[in-house]
C-alpha cells in the first residue's frame, strides 16, 4: 500500500493542494490519515479516487454532484466520458496511469487501442505515450510508483512497439540509407529507440537494431560490416556531462562523415557539439530531419 503526501497527490492529479483540502473539508471526497503531528497521508485508493474525480471535473461535472456519487458510480462515469471523449488525450493518459497503478493490462490495452484506432499508431504514440512517460517520471520521483509498476508498463509498451515494427515489413528497404540504432553501454531504457525504429521502418529505411547497452568496439565492428550511413542513439539515464561529451567525441572520430542522431532526456540538457552529431529533441523533429535529408 502506498502512502502519499498532499503534494504527491497534487503532482499526480494536477489538482492544487489547496483545492484538495477544500474538497476534503467541504465535500468529504477523500479522508486522509493523520500522523501524530497531524500531517495528512493518503492511500492508493485515495490516489485512484482523486484521479477519477479530476477526470469528471475536467469534463464539466460539478464537485458538489461528484460528491454524491458512490465509488462505482464515479468509475462508471469515468468510463462513459472516456468513451465519449476518446480523442481527449488527457483522459487517456490518466486512464493509462490508473491501469498502471492497478497493474491492469486489459485496461491499459483498451485505453491505448482506442487512440490507435482513431489516430493510427505513430500519432497515438506521440500524442499519448510521451505525455504518459512524462507522468511516469513524476510518479517515480515522488515515490508514487515502484520498479514493478515501471517494468509492468515498459513490457506492455515494448510488446506493442515490436508488433508495430514487425507490421512494417512491406515497406522494408525502399530507401537506400542504412541506419544503426543502439543504446550506449550501460543504457537500458530502449522504448524511445524502439519507437524511432518504427518511424524508420515505416518510411522504408534499412535498419540494424542493436538495442540496449552496446559496447563501443562491437558497434564499430557491426558498422563496418553493415556499411551504415547513419546512426541513432538514445540516452535517458542520468550521466556525467563530460563522459557524454567524450562518448560523442569517440563516435564523431570513429564515423567521420556519417550522421549521428542522438535523442533522450539527458541530451536535451547536455548538447554535445560535434559536426556530424544531430540532437533529436522529439520524434516530430526526427521526422522533419528525415524529410530535410531526402
Amino acid at each position: 500500500m502506498g502512502s502519499y503526501s498532499i503534494k504527491d497527490l497534487e503532482k499526480v492529479s494536477g489538482i492544487k493542494a489547496h483545492t484538495i483540502r477544500i474538497w476534503e473539508k467541504r465535500y468529504d471526497l477523500i479522508t486522509p490519515g493523520r500522523s501524530m503531528t497531524n500531517i495528512r497521508s493518503y492511500s492508493d485508493n485515495d490516489l485512484k479516487r482523486l484521479i477519477n474525480i479530476s477526470i469528471l471535473a475536467r469534463n464539466g461535472l460539478k464537485i458538489s454532484k461528484i460528491a454524491l456519487l458512490s465509488d462505482q458510480e464515479i468509475k462508471d462515469k469515468v468510463l462513459l466520458f472516456s468513451g465519449m471523449n476518446s480523442n481527449s488525450n488527457s483522459n487517456i493518459v490518466e486512464n493509462l496511469v490508473l491501469s498502471m497503478i492497478e497493474l491492469n493490462d486489459q485496461k491499459f490495452d483498451k485505453a491505448f487501442s482506442a487512440v490507435i484506432f482513431n489516430d493510427g499508431f505513430e500519432s497515438a504514440f506521440i500524442k499519448v505515450m510521451y505525455p504518459f512517460f512524462d507522468k511516469i517520471g513524476v510518479l517515480w520521483q515522488t515515490g508514487c510508483i515502484n520498479s514493478a509498476h515501471e517494468h509492468f508498463v515498459s513490457n506492455l509498451v515494448r510488446q506493442k512497439l515490436i508488433v508495430a515494427i514487425d507490421g512494417q515489413h512491406n515497406e522494408l528497404g525502399s530507401k537506400n540509407e542504412k541506419f544503426i540504432l543502439f543504446c550506449p553501454e550501460g543504457e537500458f531504457h530502449e522504448l524511445g529507440l524502439l519507437f524511432y525504429h518504427y518511424i524508420l521502418r515505416r518510411r522504408g529505411y534499412k535498419v540494424m537494431y542493436l538495442g540496449q547497452s552496446v559496447p563501443f568496439e562491437d558497434l564499430k565492428n557491426i558498422a563496418e560490416s553493415f556499411q551504415a550511413d547513419s546512426f541513432l542513439t538514445v540516452i535517458n539515464s542520468p550521466s556525467d556531462a563530460d563522459e557524454i561529451k567524450d562518448y560523442f567525441k569517440l563516435l564523431n572520430q570513429a564515423f567521420p562523415g556519417k550522421s549521428i542522431y542522438a535523442g533522450g532526456d539527458v541530451l536535451n540538457q547536455i548538447k554535445p557539439n560535434f559536426p556530424n552529431v544531430k540532437i533529436v529533441k522529439s520524434p516530430e523533429s526526427f521526422i522533419e530531419a528525415l524529410k530535410i535529408a531526402l
